[in-house]
């Protein structure tokens, strides 16, 4: 077997492994993940030194008001969360639909949604690494003709697996480049829903710096281009997690600034969302993600870029 083939063959036996284990995992209730979570989380936040290093910095940027000891409070709190997101994919793809529709104790702010397309417009759904992301997905996708961005995983064979999970509810995945923008533009023209994540950075060229926090932060710019083009609403939608028991989906109004034809103001309304959907439960985001990496002086090529590292 060549080297290609081999390697391969690891993926496709690791990708077998975690199906197996997702498959398994969505049988079980939602109050047993959730102690396997609490008791995974301090372990992952200790032996974990990436995740524990990113999440402490990103949390003494975001909260300097706050103790060293309140921080590593609510980075192990925020780590337990996103250890029960991994497990509760599970759930979210593979369970049965009426479990895992049953598991959504609460829907707050729909009308925002009803409202925009008896207006006879789209509506852009900010969907945040916040909670329970795939839940929210399958409510969307549920409900309403849903259109979303779709990147294949870095594991290959676990593509279908993935895709299927999120599809299964009638969502279309659309690829992340100008053909899937397209296809976003005629899914908001229909008076549809689509789904953009708003805090992960974007390629170079494809963003701006914006506030987060207070912190410049590099931010898509892909929002005012649908919004210019289709008038449609947008909103802030997350599944807050309800430890043990199921989730509760909140669609909050947008920061105003989302409508503005200057890419900058635009960003710092979509960062702003965001931050509004964290303040639900700050513990529930995905702090362990590198939201400052870019930072002003890489774009400017400085000399002493060194000095303004955050990572």
């Amino acid at each position: 077997m060549t080297p290609q083939g081999a390697n391969n063959a690891r993926r496709f036996s690791k990708a077998s492994a975690i199906s197996w284990l997702w498959r398994q995992l969505s049988r079980w209730p939602l109050a047993r993940l959730w102690r396997i979570s609490s008791a995974l989380g301090p372990l992952v936040y200790r032996f974990n030194k990436r995740e524990r290093w990113v999440t402490d910095r990103n949390l003494a940027i975001v909260y300097p008001d706050l103790s060293i000891a309140e921080r590593k409070t609510l980075g192990q709190h925020s780590l337990r969360h996103s250890t029960a997101t991994m497990l509760e994919l599970g759930h979210a793809w593979m369970a049965e639909p009426n479990k895992v529709e049953t598991s959504i104790l609460a829907v707050h702010g729909r009308d925002k949604l009803d409202n925009a397309r008896t207006e006879g417009r789209g509506v852009i759904v900010l969907a945040p690494h916040f909670g329970n992301w795939e839940v929210l997905n399958f409510w969307l996708s549920s409900h309403f003709p849903f259109t979303a961005m779709y990147e294949p995983p870095k594991i290959t064979a676990l593509d279908p697996v993935i895709r299927h999970g999120r599809e299964r509810m009638g969502a279309s995945l659309v690829p992340t480049n100008p053909r899937g923008v397209a296809a976003l533009l005629k899914a908001l023209k229909r008076s549809e829903a689509i789904g953009i994540l708003p805090d992960q950075e974007p390629d170079w060229g494809s963003g701006v710096f914006a506030p987060f926090f207070g912190r410049e932060a590099y931010t898509a710019t892909l929002l005012p281009k649908l919004v210019a083009r289709t008038q449609a609403r947008v909103v802030t939608g997350v599944a807050l997690r309800i430890p043990g028991k199921g989730f509760e989906i909140h669609f909050l109004d947008a920061d105003e600034r989302v409508y503005s034809d200057d890419d900058v103001q635009s960003a710092t309304g979509v960062n702003a969302s965001v931050e509004s959907a964290i303040a639900l439960e700050p513990a529930q985001y995905q702090w362990e993600y590198k939201r400052y990496r870019k930072v002003v002086q890489e774009q400017q090529n400085l000399a002493n870029f060194r000095d303004y590292r955050l990572y």
